[in-house]
């Protein structure tokens, strides 16, 4: 893929913004989540149904976007994205009624999972440009966003702002962050195709792109497993207090953060495929050894190990999509992304029913041989 106009520093900036803006904006959304419950007065079914709406927003966005950047460019698309996203976000605090909400969260989760589809197109076609490896880099500030966008917003209604006000706070920083990068993110026509042709709105995965869009919701269902059950599972197997249970999640986050941020050195040191390899060996150890010692400090430093083996493996893998030949760039990553998030969305509600029929152990278990299995289809996902 080449881009019409140069790339340099400032597109190399533009994406990491574009990456911050999204992890904060997304996570920004888990400290409102009482305050809906509470405002609408629903109970924890309906509440569920709604964030659902979220996930499904999400998945009905990402498969049209690689199309929608080819033709439009990322610029148009991100900017686009991201401003309704800000709207949406905002009025998640104000929506009147459960439909109202479900309508807003959907259009929310849309606008997410169109910005993630473009984002990492550009980041893509950034890298290439660049010779070396900068997607864990990338995908490090989105993980920083996805930090500091939910302390934000708790410490600014710690301080008594209401739900509405601490978004407009949060979301005015995001509009200034967004207008010092859009004019840097890259313009219309990055498709590599010449031929003038318009490429589908949709097509089925095939080839090395149904193989890394596997490996990736094998990927994301880990991170899931670890951000919807690792609380539970410290609590009711290790029988630690629910306000410290939570520590579990922390020690993969900051494990992660730290591993993305210092992946770039180590992709282009020792290559993808072995950092994948590597990483999945790593992250199934880590639910190996929380499932297999009955001992709450290996726990623990089970988790961080899911997360150093975690997260590199994403980036990897959608670099890999970019470079893949099976399909056009625009459409592989959508492919990829999706079936990413299916995982992400859909796979934790698959763990609690598996854990309902036998237990978290047997499920934690089945989410390291998938990533055992992953570990052993590295090489063959990430050769060109």
């Amino acid at each position: 893929m080449s881009a019409t106009h140069p790339i340099g520093t400032a597109q190399y900036l533009s994406t990491r913004f574009a990456f911050l803006i999204t992890g904060l904006a997304m996570s920004a959304w888990a400290p409102l989540i009482p305050f809906v419950k509470a405002r609408l007065a629903i109970g924890e079914s309906t509440l569920g149904l709604l964030i659902l709406c979220f996930g499904v927003g999400s998945l009905l966005a990402m498969p049209v976007t690689g199309p929608l950047v080819n033709r439009y460019g990322c610029r148009r698309v991100i900017t686009t994205t991201l401003l309704l996203m800000c709207v949406s976000l905002v009025c998640l605090a104000i929506s009147p009624g459960i439909p109202g909400m479900a309508i807003n969260l959907l259009i929310f989760g849309m606008m997410l999972g169109a910005t993630d589809v473009a984002m990492n197109m550009q980041a893509v076609v950034v890298e290439k440009a660049s010779g070396r490896a900068m997607m864990s880099g990338f995908h490090g500030f989105y993980s920083l966003g996805g930090i500091f966008g939910a302390v934000v917003m708790s410490a600014l209604m710690w301080l008594g702002l209401s739900p509405f006000h601490a978004l407009l706070c949060l979301t005015a920083v995001l509009l200034l962050m967004l207008a010092y990068c859009a004019k840097d993110l890259l313009p219309k026509n990055i498709n590599e195709s010449t031929s003038g042709e318009r490429e589908p709105f949709f097509v089925l995965p095939r080839g090395k792109v149904l193989l890394i869009g596997s490996l990736c919701f094998v990927a994301f269902l880990a991170e899931g497993a670890v951000l919807d059950w690792s609380a539970v599972f410290l609590n009711t197997l290790r029988g630690i207090d629910p306000v410290y249970a939570g520590l579990g999640f922390a020690c993969f986050s900051v494990a992660m953060t730290i591993g993305r941020f210092t992946g770039d050195k180590i992709v282009n040191a020792l290559g993808g495929t072995r950092v994948v390899f590597w990483g999945g060996l790593c992250a199934a150890s880590g639910f190996l050894l929380v499932v297999l010692t009955p001992f709450t400090p290996t726990a623990f430093i089970g988790f961080t190990l899911v997360g150093v083996g975690a997260s590199n493996i994403v980036p990897v893998l959608f670099t890999a999509a970019g470079n893949q030949t099976s399909m056009p760039m625009g459409l592989a990553i959508a492919a990829v992304v999706s079936m990413g998030y299916a995982g992400l969305l859909a796979g934790p509600a698959v763990i609690g029913f598996i854990a309902e029929l036998s237990s978290l152990n047997v499920s934690f278990g089945i989410v390291a041989l998938g990533l055992l299995a992953l570990a052993m289809s590295a090489k063959k996902a990430t050769h060109k």
